[in-house]
């Protein structure tokens, strides 16, 4: 009688576990949702209260949590306290989380302090297995800041493998250097793949493209020093996982 009782005593706490573990799971996902919800409708600030609805159990989702408040943070300008959750988030995954090392580049720069932020978009590309393309795309921005043409160039070239040519500003940027180069041809390329990729809406690529067409021809250095690099690459989105 007493195996039998301690036998149906261990069912039910089994039994329990379990059904607390799967309220849990559901209370945590519904947080998400309304948070996601209330992101998309520009509602920030409730956002953030959804979100944090979901730190009040631990688990593995807290790192996706606390970079969501992240982004809502970022929306409203708040860049240091952006800062603060993306940091948590990355250290919640042992800092193998390149959106938030992306996002926690974007805000260091906000706030213009570039030696962080290039550390964090390192990290970004790091952790992803040099796989980021608008983190790598940040350091190519840097590098070519820094007149390290080669290496920006890299970076580029990288920046548009890893994108599946989604960053025409990558082609833009990889196009000045060319040009810098002496290599008007394959700069020509670069321009008119960035346009084409924007659907015509990239005035400096439109503008790169008709001044190097006009280098082929008078070959001026004036020219060459009125190409414009851009600093446009990815967003910054929500953590679906």
């Amino acid at each position: 009688m007493r195996h039998r009782i301690f036998a149906v005593t261990v069912f039910l706490a089994l039994f329990l576990a379990g059904f607390a573990a799967v309220a849990k799971a559901d209370d945590i996902s519904e947080a998400f949702e309304r948070g996601h919800d209330a992101f998309y409708r520009g509602s920030y600030e409730r956002a953030i209260f959804e979100y944090r609805a979901a730190l009040i159990w631990p688990g593995q989702h807290e790192a996706r949590a606390h970079f969501n408040i992240g982004v809502c943070h970022h929306k409203l300008g708040r860049l240091p306290e952006a800062i603060v959750e993306y940091r948590k988030a990355i250290k919640d995954r042992a800092g193998k989380y390149p959106p938030a090392s992306y996002a926690l580049g974007v805000a260091l720069q906000g706030l213009k302090q570039h030696r962080e932020a290039r550390e964090a978009f390192a990290q970004a590309v790091e952790a992803s297995g040099n796989k980021h393309a608008p983190a790598l795309f940040e350091l190519g921005l840097y590098a070519q800041t820094s007149r390290d043409f080669q290496k920006a160039a890299d970076y580029y070239s990288r920046s548009i493998k890893q994108s599946n040519e989604q960053i025409p500003s990558a082609h833009n940027n990889l196009g000045v250097i060319l040009a810098g180069f002496g290599h008007m041809d394959d700069a020509v390329r670069e321009f008119e793949t960035a346009l084409d990729q924007s659907r015509g809406k990239f005035d400096e690529a439109r503008d790169n493209l008709a001044l190097c067409q006009r280098l082929l021809s008078s070959k001026s250095a004036t020219l060459i020093a009125g190409l414009k690099t851009s600093n446009r690459s990815g967003q910054i989105n929500l953590a679906s996982e």
